[in-house]
């Protein structure tokens, strides 16, 4: 009778650093012994997972054995390393960037959805988060990633699977709640290829609700000047692919014919398209920034607590918390900040997690308060990324631009400050990475010495390393987070 031989991991791999980490599983790359072919390796904590969650794990490696493609990156959670980085950050590297490029681009992306769609299936989370290239050689084959929340369907069959994808890219039957399929992919490739062109997204509000009203109606255009020298035959497609009823929209095989795909060379422009790539750099700072915290936001403004005076020349932080049962936050499931719907938690100090972020970022204020820049930096990552106020809208990195200040006005500034964080909103992201939002208030008194006040929203993203929280990204919004006057 024939034996069925065993080994082990180890005994054919060698594991080497990790390359990612996520709620439940860490990627670690490794090398085949025998071969010494580098793989990336997706270790799970099974022990983590829920009942549902090991189904959804079942059915995502079901689907990735099924899918071979030279533009699929291919998750048997033993996989070729993609080191390409993402596309969308390799565009903005690029010297020259033109339609033609784009054309090239939304070519790969479609055949690989063409190849899902032939195995009948559904990947539902489109993004260019999820379009990662093969290597860092120039012409490097775009890789369509992460089938976290791919379905199987029947065919061409239309059934509700669930709300499900990110919302910038959900389709207006999505959005409705009717029955769905493979068009809502189509759907995602036309707001993808819009951005290719010119940088920004066709649908975009701060109000989810109005984002989601824009999308049923299929509310975009193509305004100037950008669109000015975008060829016909692109919006065309654009528009194919964007149409409001899934039954009329274009199929990936269709748009793979579509001459501005298949005929490139000749139809679309070869205009170096400058413009693109600098509202694409701004495209790409915005949606790391809603990546890092989870589009965490505050929901409630409803004040309540006591604001604590201060009579000496010395700074104070007080936490006040909104008077409800449970907070509610947006929250993303663990599939890479895919959507879904707002979970009650409990209240904040309940949990000790929560009490220690809410107590590091009163430290990292009290520290501003102080002047003092040696303990702000302690707290604060070195390659610290921050949007406020006085960065002028630009995405700041590193501690040059916060020590000018702290240098020439925090540290000289002798009147008293007084801080009051209000309805501090922590949101738990795995063990080791946690977001925290708030409304910071500031009182403070003027040169003419009269009483002041400063109000800002802020939100804070922390990562714990080697068991110490460090702020690894700030944003600010209102007026600015101190007062330097």
């Amino acid at each position: 009778m024939a034996t069925t031989t065993c080994t082990r991991f180890t005994d054919e791999y060698q594991l080497y650093e990790e390359l990612g980490k996520g709620a439940f599983s860490v990627v670690r790359r490794c090398v085949k012994l025998s071969t010494g072919q580098e793989y990336a390796a997706k270790i799970i904590n099974t022990k983590k997972l829920s009942a549902r969650d090991h189904q959804k794990l079942e059915r995502e490696a079901r689907i990735c054995r099924l899918l071979k493609h030279p533009n699929i990156a291919r998750l048997n959670f033993l996989c070729f390393r993609v080191t390409g980085g993402e596309l969308f950050e390799d565009i903005v590297a690029r010297e020259y960037y033109s339609e033609a490029d784009a054309s090239h681009c939304i070519h790969q992306i479609l055949d690989s959805v063409h190849h899902i769609h032939q195995h009948d299936i559904v990947h539902r989370d489109l993004k260019p988060e999820n379009l990662l290239l093969a290597s860092k050689c120039k012409n490097a084959a775009v890789k369509l990633a992460d089938f976290g929340l791919a379905i199987e369907v029947q065919g061409d069959q239309q059934a509700w699977f669930g709300f499900a994808g990110t919302p910038g890219y959900l389709s207006p039957e999505v959005l409705r709640k009717e029955a769905y399929g493979k068009p809502v992919d189509i759907w995602a490739c036309g707001v993808i290829l819009y951005i290719l062109l010119v940088g920004y997204p066709p649908f975009w509000d701060e109000d989810q609700h109005k984002l989601y009203q824009q999308i049923k109606a299929g509310a975009y255009d193509f305004p100037s000047p950008e669109w000015d020298t975008v060829t016909p035959e692109a919006k065309n497609l654009i528009n194919q692919m964007l149409t409001i009823n899934p039954a009329k929209r274009i199929t990936a095989q269709e748009a793979l014919k579509h001459p501005w795909v298949c005929q490139r060379s000749t139809v679309a422009s070869m205009m170096h398209r400058q413009e693109t790539v600098e509202c694409l750099k701004k495209f790409n700072a915005r949606r790391k920034l809603k990546g890092a915290i989870l589009t965490t936001m505050l929901v409630s403004r409803n004040f309540s607590g006591k604001l604590f005076g201060c009579d000496e020349a010395e700074t104070q932080t007080t936490v006040i918390h909104n008077a409800v049962d449970g907070i509610k936050v947006t929250h993303h499931q663990h599939h890479h900040h895919s959507f879904s719907f707002l979970p009650t938690i409990r209240p904040l100090f309940d949990l000790h997690p929560h009490n220690e972020i809410i107590k590091i970022t009163e430290q990292l204020i009290e520290a501003i308060n102080n002047g003092d820049f040696e303990a702000y930096a302690k707290i604060c990552d070195p390659g610290l990324t921050c949007f406020e106020p006085e960065a002028l809208g630009n995405l700041v990195e590193g501690m040059d631009f916060h020590r000018f200040y702290f240098e020439n006005l925090l540290s000289k500034n002798s009147k008293p400050i007084h801080t009051t964080i209000l309805n501090p909103h922590v949101h738990l992201i795995g063990d080791e990475a946690a977001c925290i939002a708030y409304i910071r208030l500031t009182q403070y008194v003027d040169g003419q010495g009269r009483p002041r006040s400063s109000q800002s929203e802020e939100t804070r993203v922390w990562h714990r390393r080697d068991s110490k929280w460090q702020n690894v990204h700030f944003h600010c919004s209102g007026a600015p987070a101190a007062p330097l006057q």
